[in-house]
């Protein structure tokens, strides 16, 4: 699906897409072919398709479709034109929609990410995808590789300056930055202030994610989370993963453990074996649409594609 950088064309076809969500993080989804992608008309497609007023409204856009090597390969693009490396709830939604669509077969299959390939199972009930697993890689802790500035090492529990006061942080890469933070009560750390400052600070040069987590037991935890890019949603499975791993660090948890957030469970669990991190849980479809090239092309002008 090429981006907007001219209005559609007369006689064009429009946009067929579907919208799906994992735990409430909804995505709008077009398939498509990985050559045809373009980075910057595509930034700007996903602005004017996930505006909640004038567009389709998401959290993301997934260009999804099957790869020359692998069973599919997936592109995300957040809601202000930026493309991040992983998601962990997209990924389950594209395992989802192609089992549903017949684009494939078998319930192991391998997507491919900006953050390599993730090898994916899924659970069927009455032949319909109950819940997916994904094998989400192996977490990076070297503070350079996250990227986060400063010496090297892990940075688990270290103090971090801002201008609401001083916070301690672990920082997780699950092919994706992470900065968690742990809280005894939500109230003390409000998302929408904290959010915002901790996802642009200047120790992280490529913006980070925000995760806050309340422990509740040595297999449960509750997590809000801040989205690089987007926001505040209601789920993040990287976010998830990155938080099971950050409170194990710390001694908080076991190394598998249900993490609670805002729109749902996932389950989480870091093998001591492989060094992976294996996410599960669900992908809900929605509903899908078509949008006509005249009303693709106001969206797009609307949305600033224009400018």
């Amino acid at each position: 699906m090429r981006g907007c950088r001219r209005a559609p064309a007369r006689g064009v076809r429009g946009v067929d897409f579907v919208k799906m969500h994992g735990l409430g993080n909804d995505f709008v989804i077009l398939e498509g072919r990985a050559e045809d992608v373009d980075r910057e008309e595509t930034g700007r497609l996903a602005v004017a398709l996930c505006d909640r007023h004038f567009g389709v409204g998401a959290d993301g856009l997934v260009l999804m479709g099957p790869d020359p090597e692998l069973d599919l390969f997936m592109r995300i693009f957040n809601p202000d034109g930026s493309e991040p490396e992983m998601c962990g709830n997209a990924i389950r939604c594209v395992a989802a929609y192609a089992w549903a669509r017949g684009l494939v077969k078998r319930r192991q299959l391998t997507v491919r990410t900006l953050a390599g390939p993730r090898p994916v199972w899924l659970r069927l009930a009455s032949g319909r995808v109950a819940a997916v697993r994904v094998d989400m890689g192996e977490p990076v802790l070297e503070r350079s590789l996250i990227p986060m500035l400063g010496p090297p090492g892990m940075v688990r529990g270290e103090e971090l300056d801002t201008p609401l006061g001083t916070v301690r942080v672990t920082a997780v890469s699950m092919g994706n930055p992470h900065c968690v933070v742990f809280v005894d009560d939500f109230d003390r750390f409000p998302l929408r202030q904290w959010g915002p400052l901790l996802e642009v600070h200047p120790l992280f040069p490529g913006k980070t994610n925000v995760e806050f987590a309340k422990i509740e037991a040595r297999d449960r935890v509750t997590m809000r989370v801040w989205e690089r890019g987007a926001g505040e949603t209601l789920a993040c499975g990287t976010g998830a993963c990155a938080t099971l791993v950050a409170a194990h660090l710390n001694g908080l948890v076991d190394r598998a453990a249900t993490l609670h957030l805002a729109g749902g469970d996932l389950d989480i669990e870091w093998d001591p074996t492989s060094n992976r991190v294996f996410m599960s849980g669900p992908a809900t479809m929605v509903f899908s649409g078509h949008i006509e090239p005249d009303d693709l092309s106001v969206m797009m002008e609307r949305g600033g594609c224009n400018q």
